[in-house]
């Protein structure tokens, strides 16, 4: 390990974290009891779908936890106007975090100009206070020179992160696009990975290679790891 995975304590990686919950399976009982382990050690989110937002923010009320919601999730594919009103729904409920696919599709026809406005657009429908993270889904963009460009566009367009991966497309976070991401946004953006993270020892790659947020289902095991529980 190195020395600056060494110095990530278990209570910032905690902070670090999304905690997730986005299978179509699940339950509202499900997404309270993340709630209630993300109240429990000390996650800096929780990121759940649409339909829960309501209910997530209820549950941590009182609590320094904050909501993020996922827009045009999984695919990208969704118009600009149906993009903005999900977001902006999710932000009059209390979500105070937008996680937005972006439209990959888009990108690799070449029309950047609309893969720019998809996410200009819902950065000025919710405003600078609440945080866009625009989810780039790297397994799909054939190159390094392509997930630069994306992320470039992204954060040009007011994108406060870029993000790896879904975890519903083909491949999660990599170490190397960690990396390239983070040489990209120069300091501009934070880069959340996310995407198959799910052991103390990826994380801690991930916070190493330049993660500044780590969105993950398995934050409880990694913490447990981390603090040598069983």
């Amino acid at each position: 390990m190195s020395p600056l995975a060494r110095e990530v304590t278990p209570e910032a990686m905690a902070r670090m974290i999304d905690h997730t919950l986005l299978k179509p399976e699940a339950r509202p009982e499900d997404v309270e009891g993340l709630c209630r382990e993300a109240v429990e050690w000390g996650f800096g989110a929780v990121c759940v779908n649409p339909l829960y937002v309501r209910r997530a923010v209820r549950a941590l009320e009182g609590h320094p936890v904050k909501v993020a919601v996922v827009v045009g999730f999984p695919l990208g594919a969704t118009t600009v106007l149906t993009r903005v009103v999900e977001a902006v729904e999710a932000v009059a409920a209390g979500a105070r975090e937008v996680d937005m696919v972006a439209p990959a599709g888009l990108l690799l026809a070449g029309d950047e100009g609309g893969y720019a406005e998809a996410i200009r657009a819902v950065a000025r429908a919710i405003g600078g206070d609440v945080i866009l993270k625009v989810i780039l889904e790297t397994g799909l963009l054939p190159s390094a020179e392509w997930k630069r460009r994306a992320a470039l566009v992204a954060v040009r367009e007011g994108a406060h992160f870029v993000k790896t991966s879904t975890g519903f497309g083909p491949g999660g976070a990599t170490v190397d696009d960690v990396r390239l991401l983070a040489e990209a946004v120069a300091g501009r953006a934070g880069v959340k990975a996310s995407g198959g993270i799910r052991t103390a020892e990826a994380a801690l790659q991930m916070v190493e290679a330049g993660a500044t947020r780590i969105g993950t289902s398995s934050g409880v095991a990694i913490l447990r790891e981390m603090r040598g529980l069983r």
